[in-house]
């Protein structure tokens, strides 16, 4: 749903130039350094990138679903670290407070997420459970008016910089999988709570994830998500559908980057005397690569609208990200193979899209993962 066209026309206009003007041209620079310029990320909270899908009563931009799509295409045109750093305060790392928090978490946290003040993060996966989501280890014991957690949390997409964690520990030992499940905001300043060092990875650098420890970690009962044991696992599906509808866009916008890349190349690279754009198996490739980025779009844009309309897009969400996804690795390759020897070098773009796309198959649930929630949605719709 598009609350006011013009008013996100203008908004789009102002992050494509922001992107061109100044993202792409800090791409190299944030790869070699691994970390986000001071001046960029200032930037970004003065335009609102830090709190655009949070209320507006809150503070933030207020946007739809659908609108949050269109921003990612945008934004996600640039490498996807710099959405990364203020996607978790729009998605997995606030949403949990907008849907599921109490009135006093909501007040405590979202002006400050949506302001860019502060950076949350998702804390879910663990050592052992990735996939697995409902067996995690982490426990909460209940002491008093407190809880008492000690656990460990891996691949925490920005914790080494997040001031609050929305982290999924057990309160119920007796309950199996995810009915013993409880949500929890835990502040960084709490004593116990410690990150590891950042991780060394593939691609996306610049983006950063690592351990979360806690250690006796004292959280007070006020921090339980929505005041209710028990309801973590239901708060973290209801974040992750939005989140997988999110990486869906960031497929999009990036796949399109590589495709434009790779289009301006085919056009000026020659070969036996002729541009290689002139060659139909390049052709081809490029054909393959629009049409695929067209139906996720599409795809994507149909979720987002449902899920404005109040439907349920567990399967949609699912959808949209297990062939975004896959997409953007197939047009990866593709981009890759129309560049030749060039698109293995590193002066040229394309090598540095091609590992950092690699994630978008792994994270917020793996493409396996995907296909069982689809496969079983479509059993459990079929019974009745």
């Amino acid at each position: 749903m598009i609350q006011d066209a013009e008013t996100l026309g203008l908004l789009l206009e102002s992050i494509r130039r922001f992107v061109r003007e100044r993202l792409i041209p800090a791409e190299a620079a944030v790869t070699e350094a691994d970390a986000m310029p001071a001046d960029i990320v200032r930037e970004m909270r003065e335009m609102g990138l830090f709190g655009y899908a949070l209320p507006r009563e809150y503070g933030g931009l207020g946007l739809t679903t659908e609108e949050q799509m269109h921003v990612a295409f945008e934004l996600c045109y640039a490498s996807p670290v710099f959405r990364s750093y203020v996607g978790t305060n729009n998605g997995i790392g606030g949403m949990g407070i907008v849907i599921d928090g109490t009135p006093e978490q909501k007040e405590r946290y979202l002006h400050r997420l949506a302001a860019g003040e502060i950076i949350g993060s998702f804390a879910l996966t663990e050592p052992d459970n990735g996939s697995d989501a409902g067996g995690l280890k982490t426990f909460a014991r209940r002491d008093g008016d407190h809880y008492v957690i000690n656990g460990t949390k891996r691949y925490i997409t920005n914790a080494p910089e997040a001031s609050i964690f929305t982290l999924m520990a057990r309160t119920d030992a007796s309950q199996k999988g995810a009915a013993g499940v409880s949500a929890f905001i835990v502040e960084r300043d709490t004593p116990g709570l410690s990150t590891a060092p950042p991780d060394r990875k593939m691609g996306q650098r610049g983006s950063h994830t690592s351990d979360v420890i806690l250690q006796d970690v004292r959280v007070p009962a006020s921090a339980l998500i929505g005041g209710v044991e028990g309801q973590g696992f239901k708060t973290a599906m209801k974040v992750l559908d939005r989140a997988r509808l999110n990486i869906a866009a960031v497929c999009v916008g990036i796949a399109q980057r590589m495709l434009d890349e790779t289009l301006a190349y085919a056009m000026q690279r020659e070969q036996f005397g002729q541009p290689i754009a002139g060659f139909q198996l390049v052709q081809a490739m490029l054909a393959d690569s629009k049409a695929e980025i067209y139906a996720a779009r599409c795809m994507t844009l149909d979720a987002a609208r449902q899920a404005d309309e109040g439907a349920n897009i567990a399967t949609e969400a699912s959808c949209a990200k297990l062939f975004a996804s896959e997409m953007c690795s197939r047009v990866a390759d593709r981009c890759v193979q129309v560049h030749g020897g060039a698109g293995y070098m590193q002066e040229y773009p394309i090598e540095r899209l091609y590992r950092d796309v690699r994630l978008f198959r792994i994270f917020e649930g793996t493409s396996q993962i995907q296909q069982l929630v689809i496969a079983k949605n479509m059993i459990r719709a079929a019974r009745g």
